[in-house]
């Protein structure tokens, strides 16, 4: 019984390395040189990762630092015809991603606003304009 266990863990640990693995070709990868923010996960600056895990669903990876967090999606109207894109918003010193665009991986994906993100926006407008940062990644 012991025997039949393990063989079925090596083997369930097999197929989620070949997933990790398949993942990761399918990754935008950026060096990200300000901390940012997904919904209400804050990110260090660093070099990150993004992958398509699901239908709506993204990955943000941060090996350096041991952060991982999911994000819900939406298709992004726009489209980059070369390379890869991460789009962000930013409001005084606070950058949100917006956008991850690529062509190479078919992902073209918008995050939808936060709470939080909706919050300084607000008080952005009420002090100065806002702007968008692109950060080209590989």
């Amino acid at each position: 019984m012991k025997r039949i266990t393990a063989i079925a863990l090596f083997a369930i640990a097999g197929f989620v390395g070949a997933g990790e693995a398949r993942a990761q070709d399918q990754a935008v990868q950026s060096d990200i040189p300000f901390k940012f923010s997904v919904g209400d996960k804050a990110f260090p600056a660093g070099t990150y990762s993004v992958s398509k895990e699901g239908a709506n669903i993204i990955a943000i990876r941060n090996r350096n630092h041991a952060v991982v967090a999911l994000a819900l999606t939406m298709p992004s109207p726009r489209e980059t015809k070369h390379g890869a894109k991460m789009v962000f918003d930013q409001y005084g010193d606070q950058y949100f991603l917006h956008e991850v665009l690529s062509s190479s991986n078919s992902m073209n994906l918008q995050i939808p606003a936060s709470k939080w993100e909706k919050k300084a926006q607000r008080e952005e407008a009420m002090l100065h304009a806002s702007s968008r940062v692109f950060i080209a990644a590989r």
